[in-house]
């Protein structure tokens, strides 16, 4: 059976005909036992052998504390503290019934009270040790998810502007206040009629230099700051994005010199009234995340002083002189937006913290629910059913793949931070663009997963799934939508892709590339392409080759797709016209990545038992993927007919696998039920349903 080393090697060829032989001969002995045991009319005798031949297979034995060890990392602590304060503090505990207003003063409270009594303060993390930083939003936004965003808009985006487009004089005035929360504060980039096309943004700031200030307007009513959080209640300030106009003198009248950062007091400190020339409307109730205070905001000849431009990447002298060490509008753009990405970063990670605790619920009770069985035999648990484990055993090992690649994503970040790497600046910002979009909407697809395999239950406000949902759901859409970035992931991968023909060098994360598209420039191996024991399926080479193929097969296709339609259609034209095939290539080649850091995490975890059990879910998660896109790889021939019907049958195996072992894997993540809050899905089963029916009134 499977040995759970950490050394892989490729079958020889001389392995690979015994194993033919071996194939064909038992092919051989099935075919004549069907003849002389004609297959029973009740099918579920064949079921019950295939349960008893699965049941023979040991089960891996997992050591719960050393994989929650491995899995939450040097962080553990804060996240503790965290959960431990609101454990503590009922009064601070969102309730299931609860209005718009009601839940936005509660959120104010609880950010609050962590950042002033629990003493949490996570602003100086944001740039110091952002991977500290992400784990204090992970685990507040398991308490209220309305908190997480509050507070990430409060120190990632009001406090990382500052931070990371400001200056010296910025962060000298600013950062005491927003650490301590005496500084609430917006980002107030979207507007009504533009949102991912920020260059198209509207809002202007025009500079007086009789006064040496600038002067917000909003020009009409496109151009209102929509779905600013904070902004409708709490907000003191707001840092707005807006044109930069200079005064001219030739006949234009102004020059615009792009979008930059301005902060603009929107309050009275004492007050608390919106300021002269400052309209201020809340957006309203929303689907979800209603702690949160989205608002709308306008602004008529409202002057700042000059001061309050964000100069990072471009200032304005005292005599109306602009000067940038970057030499163009677009250059400056790059620029700012590079900054941002820590905002997608943090949504990455923190979707990963909301599908953790989805499937650890909907896992609990699937274990926990009985339902029927064989005759006159006790009920069996709902997880034993193959249909339950389809829908959540890939959800599972999924989980703990995003786990282990987001975490690479805070690390690259953190590193990218440190050091201003160009060509990592450049990692970054489409790995985060890329995993952002795939994950979030992995995770969102899931929730509803989650729900319906819990069956009635699931449907109950107290189980989590539906405020869990609709609070996640904007997670596709703010900080980019998914769509707009995962084109970014493609058009990052043709730019590599040229780099490659062009003789020029690949950053770490694209080298797969230059291998993989020599592969795929060549034929299939015949050969390989029919072997199907269970050793060469579960070899992370074969799997990793598999993936990076696919990617390669789906870049160079729609490079020459692009280059023939731009003929006819002009670029954007063949853009749109292959628009699907690149948001494949995308999803493609984050998978990709996904996995490569799924692979290493196995490898360098230092615990046996937690390595075998992660190789075992490593595995799933790959052949699962590879087996839900299989018409793909059957089109060009690199799985045989063969060789697809074994992973098909061998992922269905591992599912089964994994199940035996799902209680510790959701174990794993350590969250306490104080943090899931869920009745069904609670670790003690027993108690789960004295505790739903408490809810009830008995």
């Amino acid at each position: 059976m499977e040995s759970h080393n950490t050394k892989y090697s490729n079958p020889t060829d001389e392995d690979y005909n015994i194993n033919q032989d071996q194939a064909i001969v038992t092919r051989r002995i099935q075919r004549l036992s069907l003849h002389l045991n004609p297959v029973s009319e009740h099918p579920v005798f064949s079921d019950s052998l295939q349960l008893l031949t699965c049941a023979g297979r040991a089960k891996i034995n997992v050591n719960v504390e050393n994989l929650s060890k491995y899995m939450r990392g040097k962080h553990r602590d804060i996240q503790e503290r965290v959960y431990e304060y609101f454990n503590a503090r009922p009064d601070l505990q969102t309730p299931l019934e609860i209005s718009k207003d009601a839940h936005r003063e509660l959120c104010m409270r609880q950010l609050m009270g962590l950042v002033r009594e629990a003493g949490i303060r996570p602003f100086k993390y944001v740039v110091e040790d952002p991977a500290k930083y992400f784990a204090i939003i992970e685990a507040v936004g398991s308490v209220d998810m309305s908190l997480g965003i509050k507070m990430g808009v409060q120190y990632s985006l009001w406090g990382g502007s500052v931070l990371n487009l400001g200056t010296k004089k910025h962060k000298d005035k600013y950062f005491e206040g927003i650490d301590n929360m005496e500084y609430p504060g917006c980002f107030a980039m979207t507007e009504l009629h533009h949102g991912s096309n920020v260059q198209g943004l509207q809002t202007v700031a025009t500079f007086d230099p009789l006064r040496d200030e600038f002067i917000i307007d909003t020009p009409n009513d496109g151009a209102i700051k929509w779905w600013i959080g904070n902004a409708a209640v709490h907000g003191k300030f707001a840092t707005v994005f807006a044109k930069l106009m200079l005064p001219t003198h030739d006949t234009k009248g102004v020059s615009d010199m792009g979008v930059h950062a301005f902060i603009v007091p929107i309050r009275d400190m004492k007050t608390h009234e919106a300021l002269p020339g400052i309209e201020i409307h809340d957006c309203g109730h929303k689907v979800g995340l209603n702690g949160v205070d989205n608002g709308a905001l306008k602004f008529r000849s409202v002057r700042i002083p000059r001061d309050n431009l964000l100069n990072r990447f471009g200032g304005v002298s005292r005599d109306g002189k602009y000067t940038s060490s970057l030499p163009s509008i677009n250059k400056r753009f790059a620029a700012t937006l590079g900054e941002l990405v820590g905002g997608r970063v943090g949504l990455a990670y923190s979707s990963v913290g909301v599908l953790k605790i989805a499937v650890t619920i909907a896992v609990r009770y699937s274990l926990l629910r009985q339902q029927f069985g064989p005759p006159k035999q006790p009920e069996i648990s709902i997880l034993d059913y193959q249909s339950q484990q389809h829908k959540l055993m890939p959800m599972l090992a999924s989980t703990y793949a995003f786990h282990f690649a987001t975490s690479h994503l805070v690390e690259k970040y953190s590193e990218m931070k440190k050091s201003h790497d160009e060509e990592l600046v450049g990692d970054v910002h489409t790995l985060s663009a890329g995993l952002k979009a795939y994950v979030t909407s992995y995770t969102a697809k899931s929730l509803s997963t989650c729900r319906e395999a819990c069956g009635g239950h699931g449907y109950a406000a107290v189980n989590r799934f539906g405020s869990l949902r609709n609070d996640h759901d904007i997670f596709q859409t703010f900080e980019g939508d998914n769509t707009v970035l995962l084109q970014q992931v493609a058009a990052y991968l043709l730019k590599q892709y040229k780099e490659k023909f062009q003789g020029g060098t690949l950053t770490v994360t694209w080298n797969y590339l230059r291998e993989s598209m020599n592969t795929y420039l060549s034929q299939p191996n015949p050969v390989t392409s029919r072997w199907e024991g269970e050793d060469h399926l579960r070899n992370p080479n074969f799997q990793l080759d598999a993936f990076r193929y696919r990617t390669s097969r789906l870049l160079q296709s729609v490079a020459v797709r692009l280059q023939k339609h731009s003929k006819t259609l002009g670029g954007f034209g063949a853009w749109n016209r292959c628009l699907n095939h690149l948001l494949t290539l995308a999803e493609s080649h984050i998978e990709s990545v996904i996995l490569a850091k799924f692979i290493e995490a196995v490898r360098s975890c230092p615990d046996a038992s937690s390595r075998a059990a992660l190789k075992l879910v490593c595995d799933l998660y790959a052949l699962d993927r590879i087996w839900n896109d299989i018409g793909t790889y059957r089109n060009v021939d690199y799985l045989a007919p063969n060789k697809a019907k074994a992973i098909h049958k061998l992922s269905e195996y591992l599912s089964f696998q994994v199940k035996n072992i799902a209680r510790e894997l959701v174990d794993g993540f350590e969250l306490p039920d104080h943090v899931t809050r869920a009745p069904i899905g609670t670790q003690v089963a027993k108690e789960a349903y004295s505790q739903y029916t408490q809810y009830a009134g008995f």
